[in-house]
């Protein structure tokens, strides 16, 4: 077996894991672990086209680990025989130190626990992970790919806010912009796929969490999330934009304390706060029987991303490329109908055939005249991890 790379997505409550070829692309294998410090946990790993599911208890993540270990010994591939060459950790937020991906010791570690103030929903889990997989695995080189790093170093007319100055610094608010391991793997893919490094491109990472970036280049110059990911396009169950007024608002009036305003708009807004739903499948079946809320809840989805396609047109002054990816950007043909159809005055021009198809790969789903290409990119954000990876061990 040729060289592979352990990739682990660490979460508060579980461990996503793929065990990737990063010269031909090949996942190996894949899994998850779930429930970590509940009753009963659940491993589901998937080898050779097989996909096995054990209940057992997963009291703390050193155990999630070990369970992954085991099902690889018992299932396949056993990691031992596998020419593993590194573990590699996806982490939420780099702050302003970290712009790149990084060999991984107690030193980064600390540092990036110091991090946490910027994301305590995501760099706890995260660093748990790699504390906890530097001791599991400690032989095999560890590196962190960093969610913010793409964005680091956009244009500071992009990533400063209009606040005072010396809070701004002292407090570390910035945009940093998440998703972007995706953004920068599908705007690469795309630079490659029509054989162009100057290309003006605003990709549309669309899952339960959603982000734009506006890309010149290859350089990200814009980005939807900001110094947290509930700025920016309509999600699952983030409200994006939003009145900053409105938390002052439902404090003074509504007497909620800011634990309660925090959860109601990463919780329980979004698409879930409009009808009640944050599948985009379960919405649509909703819409299409009639329910006003769904198709409200739609409404505003699509409304808001034209919103970010107009303005990311502007701000690179002109556009060649829209590219939907992630899991609702990737299987919502609708979705994709209803946006782009908005978009006539970009000279854009929807091929209803290729966006009714499914494809695994790459597609071009606007006509030949269309004067802005629109494409379908399926992200690999693992994949993209083990590439980074390798290539910085052997660097």
């Amino acid at each position: 077996m040729s060289r592979t790379v352990l990739v682990i997505n660490s979460g508060s409550s579980s461990i996503k894991y793929q065990l990737i070829d990063p010269d031909s692309g090949e996942s190996l294998s894949s899994g998850v672990v779930e429930r970590i410090g509940e009753e009963s946990g659940r491993i589901t790993h998937k080898y050779a086209g097989e996909k096995h599911t054990l209940e057992a208890p997963v009291p703390d993540h050193e155990v999630g680990l070990r369970q992954v270990i085991a099902a690889c010994g018992k299932f396949g591939p056993d990691l031992a025989a596998a020419g593993v060459v590194a573990v590699g950790h996806r982490v939420v937020q780099g702050g302003s130190r970290f712009d790149k991906a990084i060999v991984l010791d107690e030193a980064s570690t600390r540092e990036i626990a110091e991090l946490i103030p910027l994301a305590p929903l995501h760099n706890p889990a995260n660093v748990t992970g790699i504390r906890t997989a530097l001791e599991v695995f400690p032989d095999i080189p560890h590196v962190a790919i960093f969610d913010t790093a793409f964005f680091s170093d956009m244009p500071a007319y992009a990533s400063t806010y209009a606040l005072d100055k010396d809070v701004a610094e002292r407090y570390k608010i910035r945009r940093y912009g998440f998703h972007g391991t995706s953004h920068a793997f599908v705007s690469r893919e795309v630079a490659r796929h029509l054989g162009r490094d100057d290309l003006k491109q605003i990709v549309l990472h669309l899952g339960n969490g959603a982000s734009a970036s506006a890309i010149d280049s290859g350089h990200p110059i814009d980005t939807s999330m900001g110094m947290t990911p509930l700025e920016g396009l309509m999600m699952g169950t983030r409200t994006g934009d939003i009145d900053p007024a409105i938390a002052f608002h439902l404090a003074r009036v509504g007497h909620m304390r800011v634990g309660e305003i925090d959860s109601l708009f990463n919780e329980r807004s979004g698409l879930k706060g409009v009808c009640g739903h944050n599948d985009m499948r379960e919405v649509r079946e909703l819409a299409a029987a009639g329910q006003a809320d769904a198709r409200l809840a739609l409404d505003i989805y699509g409304h808001r991303i034209r919103k970010y396609i107009g303005s990311y047109a502007a701000a690179l002054n002109g556009l060649d490329v829209i590219t939907f990816t992630a899991g609702v950007g990737e299987n919502d043909s609708d979705l994709r109908r209803e946006v782009l159809e908005g978009l006539s005055f970009l000279g854009i021009e929807l091929d209803r055939e290729s966006n009714a198809q499914r494809t695994d790969g790459i597609r071009a789903i606007s006509t030949p005249a269309s004067k802005v290409t629109v494409l379908v990119v399926p992200t690999n954000e693992e994949l993209s991890i083990a590439r980074q990876a390798a290539e910085l061990i052997e660097s």
